[in-house]
């Protein structure tokens, strides 16, 4: 009779266990699970009030790319490049000349009196017309070539892959590296963790690059001495927030930024001092999970955004007040 009750007991017991076990398995899958109070949303801050979209899209155009990477702006033509081509249209997008490569650029870049194409590990220069005057291939394997501009006769390469800013003369010539590093203590040189590294000259001449590691942008003199910064890390649509950015930037004629970002992708405008200004286009404008677009500008402060993702220039002008 004892022995009896104890298997009841223990049949009970084993019918608790497998029940509490069961509840507990369902109570557990994800769909079932409550909402974690603690979970980072950042979704508000994709939202932006209209009173801060400072710019209108009045254009966009599709262009002849399977991958565009890269673009600028010069007068009144805009160069793309991409694939294995470079393409220079108007600015509502006829086709003026197309050039063949047998790489794929990266950047591209138009000084008064030539064409700088980036590719991975190297640089080829043009003319005007497309015509190639030369190559310059004297990099190291893990370069990264991302941008390229000029002053003075003196042309700056940003090499992500070595997270420094090389400078040549016209013939190539190698005339040193810019490292990003200071005696002061908060400068420890350029922070690239992935391959977004964009440099540029303002109107006034002076030069500026992304170090966005660290979400600022930094103005250097052309030996590479560091003359001031700002940056702006923050969720909020006012700064940067990420591994690294701004991904992207360019000057309207004012010397105010216009930036691009990677994550969670817009395009924004800072005053010359860095101070936030407003929208140009919210990430409503872009897919989701899209890359950052590439930017220009011309001379009466339109913008172009090169949209990576959807295969097309699309053109931004200030509001009227």
């Amino acid at each position: 009779m004892k022995n009896k009750g104890i298997v009841i007991f223990l049949i009970i017991l084993t019918i608790v266990i497998v029940t509490v076990v069961t509840l507990d398995y369902y109570s557990s899958k994800p769909d079932e699970l409550p909402e974690n109070p603690y979970a980072l949303n950042l979704t508000s801050f994709e939202k932006v009030d209209n009173s801060q979209i400072i710019y209108t899209e009045i254009r966009d155009f599709t262009i002849n790319f399977s991958e565009p990477a890269g673009i600028c702006c010069t007068k009144d033509q805009i160069y793309v490049v991409g694939d294995q081509k470079m393409q220079i249209i108007d600015s509502y997008g006829k086709l003026i000349h197309e050039f063949k490569f047998d790489q794929k650029p990266t950047c591209v870049y138009t000084s008064a009196q030539n064409i700088f194409i980036g590719f991975r590990k190297s640089v080829s220069v043009l003319t005007g017309d497309g015509v190639k005057i030369m190559d310059w291939n004297s990099f190291s394997d893990s370069t990264v070539i991302t941008s390229i501009t000029e002053k003075s006769g003196i042309i700056f390469i940003a090499d992500a892959g070595k997270r420094i800013i090389r400078k040549y003369n016209p013939e190539g010539l190698s005339l040193g590296v810019i490292e990003g590093k200071s005696e002061n203590e908060q400068i420890h040189g350029f922070i690239i963790p992935s391959p977004y590294f964009d440099i540029a000259f303002n109107a006034d001449g002076e030069f500026w690059v992304v170090n966005p590691g660290k979400h600022a942008l930094e103005n250097y003199t052309i030996n590479g001495d560091l003359r001031t910064w700002w940056k702006a890390t923050s969720v909020r649509i006012e700064g940067f927030s990420g591994c690294c950015n701004p991904a992207h930037f360019a000057f309207l004629p004012d010397g105010s930024f216009v930036t691009s970002e990677k994550g969670r992708v817009r395009i924004k405008i800072y005053k010359p001092s860095g101070e936030f200004l407003g929208v140009v286009a919210a990430p409503s404008k872009f897919e989701q999970n899209s890359h950052p677009p590439d930017l220009a500008t011309d001379n009466s402060g339109n913008i172009y955004a090169l949209d990576l993702d959807k295969k097309m220039i699309r053109q931004f002008v200030k509001k009227e007040k």
